[in-house]
């Protein structure tokens, strides 16, 4: 029931195979329970699936004129590489819309995938004309200068209790957002491969007429 694995499983084989729950399932297996956060953040520009690597920026809502504004998310933006995902770690504060149009313009110029923010954002209509994938908790119309600004880049950082680490893998879309360790990649990427292709096998038995239990019972996969 398992099909030849490639030597390599590329971030681009990934966006075409696999999705967040199958990793999910597959980082469970492997014992590692909480690899998702469990408040929303929604797919707002775009369908499918955002995968990449974690290029982490932390936080802070401010009430004080910024002397230095926009400073640290713009260095950020442009020391991006190709196939990272921006992680911007806000806490859930929706005190601005801290991700927009001109910086995911800026990012995709410097290879950047897509971003996943916990907190607000805004131009939502103008970054889904673009095609540019953000995940967010929500929508804010009010910029952020001096109302937020990113107080460390490239550090660990923590999403409803879940860890980020630069270079970790991302894996998004309409069920969640899953984060990878970097020290079990490979073995969950292959696991949730392999499972993918069983889900399949699974989906075409159960369309040819076998019963749930019947499947389960034979193939272990739900």
């Amino acid at each position: 029931m398992t099909e030849e694995r490639p030597a390599q499983i590329t971030v681009a084989m990934m966006r075409q195979a696999l999705y967040s729950a199958v990793v999910s399932d597959a980082l469970d297996a492997l014992g590692f329970p909480h690899q998702s956060p469990r408040v929303q953040l929604t797919p707002f520009t775009f369908e499918g699936v955002l995968v990449g690597r974690a290029k982490t920026t932390l936080w802070a809502d401010m009430f004080h004129q910024d002397p230095h504004p926009y400073e640290l998310e713009l260095e950020a933006v442009d020391t991006c590489h190709e196939d990272d995902v921006l992680i911007a770690a806000a806490a859930g504060s929706m005190r601005s819309g801290i991700w927009g149009e001109l910086l995911s313009t800026a990012a995709r110029n410097r290879g950047c995938a897509g971003a996943v923010v916990d907190g607000a954002i805004r131009d939502v209509r103008k970054m889904k004309q673009m095609g540019f994938p953000v995940v967010a908790r929500g929508v804010c119309v009010y910029d952020s200068r001096d109302r937020q600004r990113v107080i460390d880049l490239d550090v660990p950082v923590m999403i409803d209790g879940v860890q980020f680490c630069p270079g970790d893998l991302v894996v998004a879309d309409v069920d969640g957002v899953v984060v990878v360790p970097s020290h079990v990649e490979e073995e969950a990427i292959r696991a949730a491969w392999e499972k993918v292709h069983a889900e399949n096998v699974v989906r075409d038995a159960i369309r040819g007429g076998m019963g749930a239990v019947d499947a389960f019972k034979r193939y272990g996969v739900l």
